[in-house]
């Protein structure tokens, strides 16, 4: 009997030991529980990394980590020790064996990861590639959805992603990227969003996000999300924290998992769907403290617990690594597999990004395994547009990789353009994925540092022919 391309076994999840990292040697089962202990001790750069580490791990690796934050990195260090210890998880570490996990390719970017000079970027990527400061209604709040908004309620986590969509805001600058700031402050910010909102009855969903909502104070959040529920036309509200995964010591305190449940239930009692939504790439990051933390939520109240990872190279870029991620989401930890996002075309992402025919071939291979509700959309991440599943493309030249993609509504800065509905909107694959023919088109371009700028305005207005030709 020939085997399926895909052989689904159920499988435990697993803890891994943190005593067999050296500066964890000593960290009873108490502390590592404690979010209290856990955030004291994050690694924020390369001599608490060599903390953690120590002789495991060759000077070189450490080298390659310092280069790529005195180089290329967009985001700084922010590693708490319960993402550090789902590193290499079943072993000791070893330079070698960090160099090729998934988990530590996005979360401790390497200067040997990245693809070499100009290579490393596509000649469009952009700060804000998403445009989403264009969108702002008021401070932090993107108004790009007719129905839907997105609040940026602050700009730090409790870890950094190497691959975040917000660098230009979210996170410490780097020698890479300053990073913008936040004006308002946060109470005013917050105050003009809930006016914002109060004032705009046509949005009825609101994605509560930053930054990660962990790294808000409680009482600010519930007082917040507490105003939101008694506006009478938002009936969707969605808390967006990586730290359910990275730090779910967060959401176990009982004075969280207390709140969680006051607002819960008043979101039943107002007929609001109030969840979570969580970003976990790999299925070693799903241990039984995330899986505790994301039921702790559903039994708080929580309408579900759902996960949009990203799609990166070298992490969870096939399809078995998807469908073992997403069944240990699923039947490990009660989180709903939701979206998988294709890497958005920030600067120096070109290592980590996939053309958008392997996003397609992705969607393909994971159909039939998973149950139709825990299915996850493949999804691109339009600038102008927003998210547009992977075969929903208009036009695809693949020699060149220019995708072009129409949409059926006007963004919050769209109101008297009349072309919006009618033009179409592009996306890039990275070079590196093309035909010769393709690369050999895309350096006879010679395109300069400001191509990026430039492209955003002028392709609002173009024609196709414009921008292929």
């Amino acid at each position: 009997m020939l085997e399926q391309p895909y052989e689904y076994s159920a499988r435990e999840l697993v803890e891994p030991d943190w005593r067999r990292l050296p500066g964890f040697a000593d960290v009873s089962g108490n502390e590592w529980r404690s979010a209290q202990w856990q955030r004291a001790h994050c690694v924020k750069n390369l001599r608490q990394l060599r903390g953690v580490y120590g002789d495991l791990l060759d000077e070189s690796f450490y080298a390659d980590v310092e280069a790529d934050q005195a180089g290329r990195a967009t985001m700084s260090l922010l590693l708490p020790p319960q993402m550090l210890n789902t590193l290499v998880p079943g072993a000791v570490p070893s330079s070698a064996a960090m160099l090729a996990d998934p988990v530590r390719r996005y979360m401790l970017p390497a200067a040997s990861d990245r693809l070499a000079g100009a290579a490393a970027s596509h000649p469009y990527a952009g700060r804000d590639s998403l445009h989403e400061h264009e969108m702002w209604a008021v401070e932090g709040l993107t108004h790009r959805y007719p129905t839907k908004v997105l609040a940026e309620l602050l700009s730090t986590c409790p870890q950094y992603c190497g691959h975040c969509t917000r660098m230009d805001l979210v996170g410490n600058s780097t020698p890479a990227v300053p990073k913008l700031k936040f004006e308002l402050k946060p109470v005013d910010r917050q105050a003009a969003m809930l006016d914002y909102l109060r004032a705009t009855p046509g949005v009825r969903d609101v994605v509560v996000s930053g930054g990660d909502v962990a790294n808000l104070p409680f009482t600010n959040l519930e007082t917040f999300l507490a105003r939101l529920l008694e506006i009478e036309s938002v009936r969707d509200i969605r808390l967006a924290s990586k730290a359910l995964m990275g730090l779910p010591q967060h959401w176990l305190q009982p004075e969280i998992i207390e709140g969680m449940t006051r607002l819960a239930t008043t979101a039943r009692a107002r007929g609001v769907s109030l969840a979570v939504h969580t970003h976990v790439n790999a299925a070693q990051s799903v241990t039984p403290l995330v899986a505790e933390a994301a039921q702790a939520m559903l039994a708080a109240g929580m309408r579900d617990v759902r996960n949009q990872g990203v799609l990166l190279k070298g992490v969870n870029a096939t399809a078995t690594q998807l469908l073992d991620l997403c069944f240990a989401l699923q039947d490990g930890a009660s989180i709903t597999p939701y979206y998988f996002y294709m890497c958005d075309m920030i600067p120096s992402a070109e290592h980590w990004r996939v053309s958008l025919a392997q996003a397609q071939t992705l969607q393909h291979d994971i159909m039939g395994y998973l149950p139709g509700f825990a299915t996850p959309r493949i999804v691109c991440d339009v600038p102008y547009v927003g998210k547009r599943w992977v075969h929903q493309v208009a036009e695809y030249d693949r020699e060149r990789g220019i995708s072009f993609w129409t949409k059926n509504y006007r963004t919050g800065i769209e109101a008297g353009d009349e072309a919006a509905l009618a033009r179409r909107y592009t996306y890039y694959d990275p070079i590196a994925t093309l035909p010769e023919s393709g690369q050999a088109w895309w350096r006879e371009r010679d395109l300069d540092p400001v191509a990026a700028e430039l492209h955003a305005a002028r392709s609002r207005a173009a024609s196709v022919a414009d921008l292929v030709g």
